[in-house]
């Protein structure tokens, strides 16, 4: 494969692959961060928010299963070769949550809608993608280092199968027991065990999250290139799809790209297999003004916090990485805080 379609285009057909199967996820299987947040604090259902513990779950135990058969190496991963930054992991997740709420969707949410039609969303992906790309290495990248210096180079553990590896304890062990632990309270009521699509897509989207790991460590293994050890996430991939969409004449496509696309792609075919597709616009300009005022924190946010809601919560959830479940702590509190504010109506945006 590496021979026929090369080490970039191999990497872009695996994220659009995986990319597709997330998009049919969110539009089919409602998997959705925002949604899963507001069901629980709000509708009293708590289901959504336990098909993230399965794929959370799924994605731990594939990651270390993988890891177990040489089919990746997670110290290789960006939640796990740079030393953990704690400050910019809590700011960054606030940001980002409160962002989310006041646009209504994360990063992939917006995708997931704009494939359904949502041209809002369009907006709000475009935003996103652009305000990362500003804080991440356009005018603000500087100040960010400044503020919140990263070690690229880490010499201790970064994540616990790491730090339980320290102690003589095998990685796996520590993956497979924390991965069963997370599946086990995930699916600990009868309504979620009986919810057979709630944990179909649950696994669907861990998987996911396995399968951009392991093809693309097996890409860097194989190949001649310098391709990324890298899987889903939505804030800076966005950022380098436009950047891409811009530049296809003297850039190289990524599993970045593939993975926006996808989700885009399979999010379109969700909404047209449900009969759900349908074009819309915003027709109340103080409402977009929110969403672009929500897009542009999540951008920064998610760059702050080396991950949004999917890079942190899921993949970096996958390999363990100490950020995980403060970012994702962090995230729930920010978008509960927003929440709070448009649904009272307490201190609202107009």
């Amino acid at each position: 494969m590496l021979d026929t379609l090369g080490e970039a285009n191999t990497a872009a057909l695996i994220g659009l692959i995986g990319g597709i199967a997330l998009g049919l996820a969110a539009r089919i299987g409602r998997f959705c961060t925002l949604g899963a947040i507001e069901d629980l604090l709000y509708s009293s259902d708590d289901r959504r928010m336990r098909m993230w513990g399965v794929a959370i779950g799924t994605a731990i135990l594939g990651s270390h299963f993988a890891l177990s058969f040489d089919y990746l190496d997670i110290s290789q991963t960006a939640y796990l070769d740079r030393v953990w930054n704690p400050l910019a992991t809590v700011i960054g997740g606030l940001v980002f949550g409160y962002g989310m709420a006041l646009s209504g969707n994360c990063g992939y949410g917006a995708l997931a809608r704009f494939g359904g039609g949502d041209l809002r969303s369009f907006v709000i992906v475009l935003v996103m993608g652009l305000s990362a790309y500003v804080v991440m290495s356009g005018p603000l990248a500087q100040a960010r280092v400044w503020l919140f210096p990263v070690e690229l180079q880490a010499s201790t553990p970064q994540g616990f199968s790491q730090l339980a590896s320290v102690w003589g304890i095998s990685p796996v062990l520590t993956g497979t027991l924390i991965g069963l632990a997370i599946l086990a309270v995930s699916l600990s009521t009868q309504e979620m065990r009986q919810s057979y699509n709630h944990i179909f897509w649950g696994v669907v989207v861990g998987f996911t999250v396995v399968s951009g790991w392991v093809g693309t460590y097996w890409i860097a293994i194989n190949g001649f290139g310098n391709e990324p050890i890298e899987t889903h996430s939505f804030a800076a991939p966005i950022g380098d799809t436009i950047y891409y969409a811009m530049t296809a004449s003297g850039n190289t496509v990524s599993f970045s790209v593939g993975s926006v696309l996808g989700v885009v792609v399979g999010a379109m075919l969700g909404s047209y297999s449900k009969g759900h597709f349908r074009w819309e616009a915003c027709e109340d300009p103080r409402e977009l003004r929110r969403q672009i005022l929500g897009a542009a924190l999540m951008g920064a946010g998610a760059i702050l916090a080396v991950g949004c809601s999917i890079g942190q919560g899921l993949s970096a959830f996958s390999v363990l990485a100490f950020s995980a479940p403060i970012a994702f702590a962090a995230i729930f509190l920010g978008a509960a805080l927003g929440l709070r504010q448009l649904i009272t109506g307490f201190a609202a945006i107009d």
